[in-house]
């Protein structure tokens, strides 16, 4: 068992830092120090990809109620989201100016096609305001923001040095660059101007995690915490606890 978080730190060749994830199910905000998740100062936003993809849907039904858009696949849905949303860096400007929209269209079948506009950058406007999904909690990055508060004064600078992304719904184009809009925002708001995150999207961040367990796995001084089927059938889950502890 390992925190995803620091495993997204791993991908990136660190053990001090702040992991932000946003993938299919929730995102977090996390915290780690010389390897360790700071959990006190952990927060969780229950709006990240599959929430998503149920949002985009329902502005599909709701701009083309003729067409039976809920009947589209989960998965056809999912890869629209990916094709061909991206987030947007002045949503209220560029919700109230359809000249800034950057409309495509797409095939449904049948002949038919369906042509996407502001859906394209309200689909994953959620993670950074909720509210548009009826949640109460703010944005990523407030979330992120509060983590930094929440550890040591000491320690936030250098966790502000390594803000690292993780997870497909950090893939968005223009996802990093409204993240560190909003997080540098919210530390000159709150008079923390010199702290400065510096944000870390590696372009394989969709699958950091499963690269930092297995660069953490690779590690010689990590043998001694495996655990084999053959060792647990011998000593019992009593094991589990002088192994992992």
């Amino acid at each position: 068992m390992a925190s995803t978080a620091l495993l997204a730190l791993c991908s990136t060749g660190v053990f001090s830092g702040l992991a932000v994830e946003a993938g299919a199910g929730v995102c977090h905000a996390t915290p780690i120090y010389a390897g360790h998740s700071w959990q006190k100062a952990t927060f969780r936003l229950e709006v990240a990809g599959t929430a998503l993809s149920r949002y985009l849907r329902d502005l599909l039904v709701a701009a083309y109620p003729d067409l039976l858009l809920q009947n589209l696949p989960r998965k056809a849905i999912t890869q629209l989201k990916k094709r061909c949303c991206y987030v947007s860096l002045d949503f209220e400007g560029d919700l109230h100016n359809p000249v800034r929209h950057r409309p495509v269209s797409f095939s449904v079948g049948n002949g038919c096609s369906v042509r996407l506009s502001s859906e394209r950058f309200r689909c994953p406007e959620p993670i950074f305001q909720p509210g548009l999904l009826g949640h109460a909690e703010p944005g990523l990055p407030t979330l992120a923001f509060w983590a930094l508060q929440r550890v040591p004064e000491t320690l936030r600078r250098r966790l502000a040095n390594a803000v690292v992304l993780a997870g497909g719904s950090t893939l968005f184009p223009g996802f990093t660059e409204r993240l560190e809009m909003e997080l540098e925002a919210q530390c000159q708001q709150h008079g923390n101007g010199a702290l400065q995150p510096c944000l870390v999207a590696k372009p394989g961040r969709g699958t950091a995690v499963w690269t930092g367990g297995s660069m953490m796995a690779s590690l010689y001084n990590f043998q001694c915490h495996w655990m084999t089927r053959a060792m647990y059938q011998e000593c019992g889950s009593r094991l589990v606890h002088q192994v992992f502890n």
